[in-house]
């Protein structure tokens, strides 16, 4: 971490001179400059002393949050394959996240698995083919650039009436896979 360089944004970030965070933590402008180029380090008293003035404390400052990955490449995916289907989950745990995605691929007169009655919402786009989606005694047919809003309280699964493979991107809120 580098310290001088986090003090001096967060001073900033308080829209504070040198000046104003030498008044308010009782040190000098010079000696708050060099730390701030990393020509000297504070003592750890010091610092809380800094850090403190700047309305913060050692714990938040020295907290740095993990950078996430928002872009994902097909490395990246985790491949299932079935008789009837095969899912490539797109995000790498994904249940840990508000909702999952998936892409579908269904081969001709294959299933997916049944989705059980659950608390939350699906979104499917079908990419390719045509999926029937069964729920009940009802049944739905999509086809390729058609999509599906539903909610998850109904068991249900999705079907290719096709002689050729389908592909859905299927998305569900909470993860469901």
């Amino acid at each position: 971490m580098d310290i001088g360089k986090k003090l001096k944004e967060l001073r900033l970030q308080n829209d504070l001179t040198l000046g104003d965070l030498a008044s308010r933590s009782e040190l000098t402008k010079g000696f708050l400059s060099q730390v701030e180029r990393n020509l000297t380090t504070p003592s750890i008293a010091t610092l809380a002393d800094i850090v403190e003035a700047l309305g913060s404390n050692l714990s938040e400052f020295f907290h740095e949050e993990e950078e996430r990955q928002i872009v994902f490449s097909s490395q990246d995916f985790f491949v299932d394959e079935q008789d009837e289907y095969q899912i490539e989950w797109v995000i790498p745990n994904a249940q840990k996240n508000q909702m999952e995605p998936i892409l579908l691929t269904l081969q001709p007169h294959g299933r997916s698995q049944e989705m059980l009655s659950y608390q939350g919402e699906e979104f499917g786009y079908v990419l390719k083919g045509c999926i029937t989606i069964v729920q009940g005694s009802k049944k739905y047919k999509v086809k390729a650039k058609e999509t599906f809003y539903m909610n998850g309280d109904k068991s249900h699964y999705l079907y290719n009436h096709g002689n050729a493979e389908a592909k859905v991107l299927w998305i569900t809120t909470p993860p469901m896979f």
